[in-house]
């Protein structure tokens, strides 16, 4: 069983960024794909990223283009998503994901591809 957890989030200003980290632990996800996502309030849950199981290969949402990057450290059975120029639509809570099929795609763009979640974590940007 793998256990994620999110931290990194909090109270950011518009124009500001932040670096979320995704530590795993339980088995190693090594050689998981992993995603990353958000749910605003009262809204359905919205993909942001994934990442193969090597790093070598990222798939964006367009909400994130040029703004998010994703990146992992093996070794240290982490993720970190990375946030720039925040605006309050980024107000949400965010998570990571790990999808266990053995694949070495990084196109998972859907909660429905991933098997263990985190318990998220809050960003809440202000004006």
């Amino acid at each position: 069983q793998v256990q994620l957890v999110e931290s990194g989030g909090g109270l950011v200003q518009a124009g500001g960024s932040l670096r979320l980290s995704c530590i795993a632990s339980g088995r190693t996800v090594s050689n998981y794909a992993m995603g990353w996502f958000r749910q605003a309030l009262g809204q359905e849950r919205e993909f942001l990223a994934s990442i193969n199981w090597s790093g070598v290969s990222t798939y964006y949402a367009n909400s994130g283009k040029g703004r998010f990057t994703i990146s992992r450290n093996n070794a240290k059975n982490t993720l970190y998503p990375q946030m720039n120029a925040l605006n309050p639509d980024d107000t949400a809570v965010y998570y990571c994901a790990a999808d266990k099929s053995p694949s070495d795609s990084a196109y998972v763009p859907s909660p429905i591809f991933f098997d263990y979640w985190g318990q998220g974590t809050q960003v809440t940007v202000s004006s």
